[in-house]
């Protein structure tokens, strides 16, 4: 993408995979052939969906500050902001952590302290804290 390029509103990804039950618990299998590249962390991409979920709200304008999206979606403020600070890391560590990739000692606790705003400064920092 170019800068002049723009953003598509919404972005469809086709997933192949069917559930299946296995001890009573339901797991996603996907086709032969195809195979995942780690454990996916749910609880950090859940928080990467609410962070870039909140971004769009207040970037819209259905919520005028922090504190009144906080108050909608009934959380303390602080926690929403250092959840927040998610939506301004690398686009490659986000996808890492949402394919599985990411190492396997990053915490989503690591994540919501403050990250240096260049992206080689934050890989560099990930990489140095997890070893």
């Amino acid at each position: 993408m170019t800068r002049g390029t723009p953003i598509p509103e919404t972005v469809t990804l086709h997933v192949p995979f069917r559930i299946v039950k296995r001890g009573g618990r339901k797991e996603m299998e996907v086709p032969t052939g195809i195979r995942a590249r780690g454990r996916c962390d749910h609880a950090l991409i859940k928080a990467l969906a609410r962070a870039f979920r909140w971004k769009k709200m207040l970037d819209s304008g259905e919520f005028g500050t922090i504190a009144e999206l906080a108050r909608s979606e009934r959380i303390a403020a602080p926690f929403l902001t250092r959840t927040m600070r998610l939506t301004q890391m690398a686009p490659d560590l986000v996808e890492g952590i949402l394919d599985g990739s990411q190492p396997s000692g990053l915490k989503l606790e690591a994540l919501r302290g403050p990250l240096p705003r260049a992206w080689s400064e934050q890989r560099a920092v990930l990489s140095t804290a997890l070893d």
